[in-house]
């Protein structure tokens, strides 16, 4: 009888290694091989905030694949970058290996899983996805402020627009989260600064470089990184 394997998509949580879950740990450490996403600099090197989660827990460097990707609006190598990837995946899986992808916060929450799943789910191969702590939980967490209460209502937005999509969304939603604020927050900060709101900056949560605030001053002239967010909440 011929022997299948598995897959497993495995969410890290957002960067402190002891916010993986218990049965996420597991899943990594009885795998036969883990693929981790990356990024491909323009310099022609790579990083990878998945992989230092990894080598905390001493697994196997030969276990290790990198996928890394251009950091691009252009999705055409990342596009070629997944299908790749899959192949090799799906020749582990004919070969009966336990496989896992592992993903930055959830692995269905803006996530570079969710293109291979696409993949996976068309070959109808054996696949388990493990949930992880996204990183507007911890960022709320860390500033020890409520989400929500009672029937607020949450809206996550992606790179928003400008002020103006801003003011609507919050004339419907109570919460407001900001992910990829990076390339907009220039552009949003006079709306903050005049508005009665309570924000919570948070960049690089679970990392020993973290950094919380809640002055919107404080960011005006920062470097804003790639994993950074924003959650806006009206005064009551």
């Amino acid at each position: 009888m011929v022997k299948t394997g598995k897959i497993y998509g495995i969410s890290l949580g957002p960067g402190d290694p002891d916010l993986i879950t218990i049965k996420g740990l597991k899943a990594l450490q009885k795998s036969d091989k883990i693929y981790y996403p990356g990024s491909l600099l323009p310099n022609g090197k790579t990083s990878s905030f998945s992989l230092p989660i990894l080598q905390h827990y001493q697994l196997d460097e030969e276990k290790l694949v990198g996928m890394f990707l251009d950091m691009s609006d252009d999705r055409t190598q990342a596009t070629t970058t997944y299908a790749a990837t899959f192949q090799s995946m799906l020749k582990d899986y004919n070969n009966g290996l336990t496989i896992v992808f592992v993903s930055e916060g959830d692995s269905l929450f803006y996530s570079t899983f969710a293109y291979l799943l696409e993949h996976i789910q068309q070959h109808q191969l054996d696949v388990e996805i493990i949930a992880g702590v996204p990183s507007f939980i911890l960022g709320a967490a860390q500033h020890q402020l409520p989400l929500a209460i009672l029937n607020e209502k949450i809206a996550i937005i992606p790179r928003v627009k400008n002020s103006l999509e801003l003011e609507t969304a919050l004339n419907d939603f109570d919460t407001i989260v900001l992910i990829k604020v990076r390339s907009v927050l220039k552009d949003i900060s006079l709306f903050l600064t005049t508005t009665d709101l309570t924000i919570m900056y948070c960049e690089r949560l679970g990392t020993a470089q973290q950094y919380i605030t809640t002055n919107i001053e404080d960011i005006k002239n920062r470097e804003i990184p790639y994993f950074s967010l924003l959650i806006i909440k009206k005064r009551k």
